[in-house]
């Protein structure tokens, strides 16, 4: 099967059975264990709603960390192609990057890297989608969490 072609239009990651299936049924759950425990108070009703709670977080923390695990994993991949793209004084300030920059970067072809990265800090630019409309050749990344 084939990815289609990514661009900064269509990059973001949507997860079908995640966003379209899990929340909005997790999400219904809270709402209905909500109305229950409003209209029929209890232990069991408030047990209920506590657990449609503890669902609901769990879902958002589970992709949360996946996300956060994704990010440090996109840092130490953009540690090591800057190392060998940048200039070594550009380098030395690798760490001055936020996690979001490097994030943004990442879609940057070996060619223009160098140049954003240097515009990045030089500029101080920390939105994410400014720096990625500063790519030309966009590099798509269909591995994400």
């Amino acid at each position: 099967m084939s990815e289609k072609p990514q661009s900064f239009e269509n990059h973001a990651k949507l997860v079908p059975l995640f966003h379209g299936f899990v929340l909005p049924v997790l999400a219904a759950n809270f709402l209905w264990a909500g109305y229950r425990l409003v209209t029929d108070p209890g232990g069991e009703t408030s047990m209920r709603f506590l657990l449609a709670a503890a669902l609901m977080v769990l879902s958002i923390y589970a992709r949360t960390f996946a996300l956060r695990v994704q990010d440090r994993v996109i840092r130490l991949e953009m540690q090591l192609r800057m190392r060998d793209l940048l200039a070594p004084d550009l380098y030395a300030r690798f760490r001055e990057f936020t996690p979001g920059q490097l994030v943004a970067m990442r879609f940057a072809n070996d060619g223009e890297l160098p140049a954003i990265a240097a515009q990045v800090l030089r500029d101080n630019v920390r939105d994410k989608k400014t720096i990625k409309k500063m790519i030309k050749d966009w590099q798509a990344d269909h591995l994400r969490a």
